[in-house]
């Protein structure tokens, strides 16, 4: 059950991540400045609720409770897979909590889109370098989701 938990999961996390990189990123590029980052602190602060956290804490931790069982179990064969599915998460979260979360509070602290005096620049500052790491993190995780799928092929086999 923990590895159907952490396929999901992970599933949920690459698709949002995914979902920015080919729709919603490219929509806000085409808004003028004051929209753009008016959008992404209303984005940025409407995601953080129990069903993002679920998701991206949720993860790591199913996906690690899974490779515990399939160590200890029958599910042994599918242990690299889930490892790699892990790591390959891990990496998502390190650029979400290295690069994407400070540019996220960076804009927040910019203030109030009205009340900001270069919103060109703020964005400049902002957008490029988000844009370029929410790709690597959905390559990473949508990755990860992979391999956890094949994992749960694996489980399959031996178990059936």
């Amino acid at each position: 059950m923990s590895l159907i938990a952490a396929t999901g999961t992970t599933g949920l996390m690459a698709g949002l991540f995914a979902a920015f990189a080919y729709a919603v990123m490219p929509a806000l590029r085409t808004v003028d400045d004051g929209t753009f980052v008016d959008a992404m602190q209303r984005i940025n602060v409407a995601i953080v609720n129990g069903w993002f956290m679920l998701g991206f804490l949720g993860a790591p931790v199913f996906a690690a409770v899974s490779a515990v069982l399939a160590w200890r179990g029958a599910g042994r064969p599918a242990l690299p897979w889930i490892i790699c599915g892990l790591a390959l998460y891990l990496v998502m979260f390190i650029v979400t909590a290295a690069v994407n979360v400070p540019l996220n509070d960076t804009l927040a602290a910019a203030g109030e889109p009205g009340q900001i005096a270069d919103l060109t620049a703020v964005r400049e500052r902002f957008e490029s370098t988000w844009v370029a790491w929410n790709i690597v993190r959905a390559l990473a995780n949508t990755a990860a989701f992979g391999c956890l799928c094949w994992a749960l092929i694996l489980v399959g086999r031996s178990t059936g």
